[in-house]
């Protein structure tokens, strides 16, 4: 079968597939695409010449292995490999479907000889055993929906049409979401039912089955929330009062905390913390949280109207996790900059994400200012969605779209 191969991901993780002393756990939303990711894998160290004899994949949510949900029964189905010489390959998918897997991984790791990858759904398989027995023995890749740039390119893999206007096809992106396989349907409306069939999945696999919730009507409402107000500054407090005068929903603010981190540990969420640059110290209270896919708002929301200015602010989040980058909401003085970034080597830029900046001298001001009070020398961007490029005190004025497309990084 022939795999759309995400070479952003590839490229990180080829370094360690025959390391055996580190497991390579893939994280991210269920049906962001670590399964065809870790096919991908296979089919790699399959061109590289390993044998298929040595290479062990097993998918626990696939027929014939929905009953390995114990460590006995998920160590019967490795166990003939250990009568192999030389390096296996371990695959595992969904693992989080079997209790206590943490023992098993932990022995097989342990008895050398195999290079171990496994995905979950959540959070929660790096929580627990595998997070104090493994600490430092794991490395977690954390996998987003498509990109823009990946969107476009598996549209073309599909034999799709992209629109030769990318702001009209970064449009299309937005409505449509990431999930690869939302690719498949043709129509806006088969895309959308599919998405509000993956939210039902998602709370009935990765939440409702696996965290106790006692009012899942209040927990609902603190999900649409969150997802209705993506890329806002908010905090507990704000989502108390919200509740309390637009729902009549009294709740503590230690339940909130406890349904915020239930959505984050199922990756439909991510806080992006506030950064002090003066003080190099994340701050506290109020937080900004963004989606791991736009199709959860649109799916949830009869509104089609496009409000670029969280959107686009979202994308290019994304868009920045999937390079690698650790991302801040900064504070520079009294401003505020919508994104400082750190990459591996400690080196940072600062973005702006802006619809326009065309026809209007106060906004254009107002989102150079943090960059112009800035005193250091770290790169400084300028994100547009569709102006002519300016030039202004040395920042990178670059739009979206064609950014992307070309593949450009923060440095």
């Amino acid at each position: 079968m022939k795999l759309f191969k995400r070479e952003d991901y590839l490229k990180r993780i080829r370094g360690f597939y025959h390391d055996d002393g580190m497991i390579k756990v893939l994280t991210g939303v269920r049906r962001c695409g670590k399964s065809c990711l870790m096919q991908t894998i296979v089919q790699e160290l399959r061109a590289s010449g390993i044998q298929d004899d040595h290479i062990a994949y097993f998918d626990l949510d696939a027929y014939g292995f929905r009953k390995v949900t114990s460590p006995d029964n998920l160590e019967k189905l490795i166990e003939p490999y250990l009568q192999l010489d030389g390096m296996k390959y371990l695959f595992i998918d969904e693992i989080q479907n079997v209790n206590n897997f943490e023992e098993v991984i932990n022995e097989f790791r342990n008895e050398g000889g195999f290079s171990i990858f496994i995905t979950g759904s959540n959070s929660y398989l790096l929580s627990g055993e595998l997070a104090t027995k493994l600490t430092g023995r794991y490395i977690d890749f954390e996998i987003q929906t498509l990109s823009f740039k990946e969107f476009c390119d598996m549209k073309r893999f599909l034999g799709q049409s992209v629109n030769t206007n990318v702001a009209f096809e970064l449009d299309d992106y937005i409505m449509c979401g990431g999930f690869p396989k939302a690719l498949d349907y043709l129509t806006m409306e088969d895309k959308r039912v599919y998405t509000r069939a993956l939210i039902q999945e998602i709370f009935e696999k990765d939440i409702r089955s696996r965290v106790k919730v006692k009012n899942f009507l209040t927990f609902t409402q603190v999900r649409d929330y969150l997802i209705n107000n993506f890329g806002a500054t908010t905090s507990i407090n704000n989502i108390v009062r919200a509740l309390k005068t637009q729902q009549n929903i009294v709740v503590k603010r230690e339940t909130v905390a406890r349904y915020i981190q239930i959505l984050e540990d199922a990756k439909i969420i991510t806080k992006c913390s506030r950064f002090d640059v003066k003080s190099k110290k994340v701050l506290r209270g109020e937080q900004k949280y963004y989606l791991s896919d736009l199709s959860f708002y649109f799916a949830l929301n009869t509104d089609n109207r496009i409000n670029y200015g969280p959107v686009l602010e979202n994308i290019v989040y994304s868009y920045a996790k999937s390079k690698g980058y650790s991302i801040s909401v900064g504070k520079i003085g009294t401003f505020e900059c919508d994104f400082i970034l750190r990459d591996s080597q400690m080196a940072y830029a600062y973005v702006q994400v802006a619809m326009t900046i065309m026809n209007d001298l106060a906004t254009e001001d107002r989102e150079y200012r943090p960059f112009e009070i800035s005193r250091d020398n770290y790169p400084k961007y300028l994100l547009t969605r569709n102006d002519p490029i300016q030039k202004r005190n040395g920042v990178i004025h670059a739009n979206i779209p064609e950014f992307m497309l070309e593949d450009g990084l923060f440095n």
